[in-house]
């Protein structure tokens, strides 16, 4: 018996250095920027961190809105690098309402940034995005927004908005890997960047990534990952081929058959269309139901899962997101749910939630 057999996932061959500027373009493309596009070789957390890392000094005054531990993370991070943050935190999984973030940008009229989230997958929200980007720049403060579970799911175009910052990730409706990630920067955010006082020498340094796009782009910093490069490669070419805009319809159909799905079957929405993910629709339980009985009880084969955080302790997610979503995703998603309530003695109308289901599919 060979002791050594043949496996095609060892000795990976390299990924070609000339391609990596190809893919931070085709990343740009994605975002619709013409900014700087860094490619992060970690999950997105840590291209989140580096961004804070990156901007925080002693004195930099910084507005964080927290609808999530992501968000919270991010003020830390802040804190951490002397910057004074003012932390404008939501009501427990719900989304930050604009005249709120009104009031903190009046409060606080020399704050230079402004972070936050764009949608939450742990809850199934949606911050109004556009309106407080328009905020801000309307105030001269520069943006940082969390795209990861947002970008391909909802329409996002960094440059009319006039975000300073966006950090995403392939791995949710891009249907790509998880161990890569990337940032695009403005001119006024790398201004900002590049004071005296930021990180050097470290993984959370822009500034040492930066040397990457100074000196052509060629060969990335560091020990580079090469699977993760040619499947975010392979996604890329999945991506290009539907067209970024029809990914985010796909997505909006599939939240939106769910939404009336749910409403059909007679169950509780925790988010209308406004306020709601496009990646994951969130349900509130019946009283006297708990998340681990449904879920115990509910088919296990289709994609339903606890809410994450303070305020979804009682709420389930139908995932949609990626290559999830599509028709036979959502049907399978409520009627699974359905299925576990009837489970539980709670009145499920499924065949009416089927109907509304194929109502937005086309029927």
């Amino acid at each position: 018996m060979n002791s050594d057999p043949w496996h095609p996932l060892h000795d990976t061959p390299a990924f070609p250095s000339a391609r990596y500027a190809a893919v931070g373009d085709r990343l740009g493309k994605l975002l619709k920027t013409g900014n700087d596009v860094l490619l992060i070789q970690a999950e997105a957390v840590v291209a989140l961190e580096a961004v804070a890392a990156s901007l925080a000094r002693p004195g930099l005054k910084a507005i964080n809105i927290v609808t999530s531990m992501y968000g919270g993370w991010f003020g830390n991070w802040m804190r951490r690098g002397g910057a004074e943050v003012a932390e404008l935190v939501a009501e427990p999984a719900r989304p930050v309402e604009t005249e709120a973030v009104v009031r903190v940008l009046n409060a606080h009229p020399d704050a230079e940034v402004l972070a936050l989230v764009h949608a939450e997958s742990a809850s199934g929200i949606r911050n109004p995005l556009e309106e407080i980007v328009a905020l801000a720049r309307d105030r001269g403060i520069a943006t940082v927004v969390d795209a990861v579970a947002s970008v391909g799911g909802h329409a996002l175009n960094v440059d009319e908005l006039g975000i300073d910052i966006a950090v995403i990730g392939p791995q949710k409706s891009l249907a790509g890997p998880a161990g890569l990630s990337a940032v695009s920067v403005s001119a006024p955010a790398w201004k900002m960047i590049s004071r005296d006082g930021g990180p050097r020498y470290s993984i959370l340094s822009l500034l040492d990534q930066k040397a990457w796009l100074d000196t052509g782009r060629g060969t990335l910093p560091g020990t580079t990952a090469p699977l993760e490069f040619f499947a975010l490669e392979a996604a890329l070419d999945r991506a290009e081929a539907e067209g970024i805009d029809q990914i985010v319809a796909r997505h909006v159909r599939a939240a939106r058959a769910t939404r009336a799905a749910l409403s059909a079957m007679g169950a509780g929405l925790w988010m209308g269309p406004t306020r709601g993910s496009n990646l994951v629709t969130t349900a509130k339980l019946p009283d006297g139901i708990e998340t681990d009985a449904l879920l115990a009880v509910a088919p296990r084969i289709m994609e339903l899962s606890a809410g994450v955080g303070p305020g979804a302790e009682r709420l389930i997610r139908l995932n949609h997101t990626g290559r999830r979503a599509r028709f036979d995703s959502v049907l399978g998603n409520v009627t699974a749910f359905g299925m576990g309530l009837r489970r539980l003695g709670v009145k499920a109308d499924i065949p009416a939630a089927v109907d509304a289901i194929a109502l937005h599919y086309g029927d």
